[in-house]
């Protein structure tokens, strides 16, 4: 529900560099002040908005900054590593040999989540918060990137999240 105003533009544009040396997208511009990386953004405006987060300081906050690093070194790390070595690197160093591997480690990473899941309809229970717009993220990726896994559990929640209307608009972006 916070406004904002959305700008399409491709990694290493111009409007992109100016705000993000390296080129990366995305980038939030608050109070003139650009923001990089995804998570730091996602985290900065549910600080800011006092919604889909736990205070600073809390055991809440504690365990779900928790949930935040086992994804991204779990799961975003696995994708990000198979993108580079798809069509990020360049081709002479990209080394398509490491993607059974990662969809492995994957796979394993998916069955740990799904014993620390549990049957609440988020990962911290009944509030929904960044670790979840990060996960349902990456398992996006996942099926477009073709890492399968055989978890009903973790595809219940996937659709679920994306079944949110927040969800459809802003994936009309």
């Amino acid at each position: 529900g916070a406004g904002y105003r959305h700008i399409s533009v491709k990694p290493h544009a111009p409007e992109v560099i100016r705000c993000s040396p390296a080129g990366k997208i995305p980038v939030v511009v608050i109070d003139g002040e650009p923001l990089t990386d995804s998570t730091a953004i996602l985290q900065h405006l549910a600080d800011r908005q006092g919604d889909f987060t736990f205070r600073a300081g809390t055991i809440e906050r504690a365990r779900q900054d928790g949930w935040t690093c086992l994804l991204l070194d779990e799961f975003d790390a696995c994708l990000w590593t198979a993108a580079k070595h798809s069509f990020v690197l360049p081709e002479e160093v990209r080394v398509k040999a490491v993607k059974p591997a990662l969809k492995w480690e994957f796979g394993k990473a998916v069955a740990r989540l799904t014993a620390r899941m549990g049957d609440s309809p988020f990962l911290m229970g009944e509030s929904m918060t960044v670790p979840d717009f990060i996960l349902t993220h990456c398992l996006g990726w996942a099926n477009i990137a073709g890492f399968a896994h055989s978890e009903p559990a973790v595809d219940a929640y996937f659709e679920r999240l994306r079944s949110r209307p927040a969800f459809h608009r802003v994936s009309q972006l």
